[in-house]
């Protein structure tokens, strides 16, 4: 009966931490994706500013240098704690006054709505990349995961084997197994914190490729 009831937990268990896994690791990967997409935004803006007038097109690409910057400088370190960057909040407010700038002098013409249709981009990613900055695992689940792991290696104890050294070591290994994937939540569930990170690298080669030195 044990043995069948420990078959059971474990099964459940390992479904659910399985589903927590998924979970972060999906949304490591949107956040990565999310700042790649910010990322090709910026650099289209910046080819685009090519076809304005040189003074529009100069404060375009300053405003939008300033902003890059200031994602990289001031957000990323505020997206450690979940937060976002006044800085950076500012900076964009600034961005989008030099495309209305410039979205003035071009009219309804084709670079205008392209500029506003690259912004937008640009805006939705950040506001993507801000929401992935917090955890994606609740807080009931957090408390799931640890007592179902304290109730499966708990479940090991209810059987009796003649070598007490085998049955030691078995359990220790069933419990750096499941504090191992408990590990991989924790260190994926906030993408942007942490030792395993999404970092600023898409949007710095931007700055390198386009802005003025």
């Amino acid at each position: 009966m044990a043995g069948f009831k420990f078959a059971t937990v474990g099964v459940l268990y390992a479904v659910l931490l399985a589903f927590a896994i998924i979970l972060v690791w999906k949304k490591y990967a949107d956040a990565d994706n999310t700042v790649e997409k910010e990322a090709g935004a910026a650099a289209a803006l910046y080819h685009i500013s090519s076809g304005l007038e040189s003074n529009e097109a100069s404060a375009l690409k300053t405003a939008l240098t300033a902003y890059l910057r200031s994602a990289v400088s001031n957000e990323w370190p505020a997206m450690e704690g979940g937060g976002e960057s006044k800085k950076t909040h500012t900076a964009l407010e600034a961005l989008y006054n030099a495309v209305s700038m410039s979205a003035k002098s071009q009219g309804s013409s084709p670079i205008a709505s392209e500029i506003f249709r690259q912004i937008d981009d640009l805006t939705q990613a950040r506001r993507a990349r801000l929401e992935a900055a917090e955890g994606a695992v609740p807080g009931v689940v957090w408390a799931v995961l640890l007592v179902g792991a304290v109730l499966t290696i708990s479940f090991t104890f209810f059987f009796g084997t003649i070598n007490l050294r085998a049955q030691m070591l078995m359990t220790a290994l069933l419990s750096v197994l499941i504090f191992s994937a408990l590990l991989v939540v924790v260190v994926l569930d906030r993408p942007f914190s942490g030792t395993v990170k999404v970092g600023p690298n898409a949007i710095t080669e931007v700055i390198a490729d386009h802005a003025d030195p």
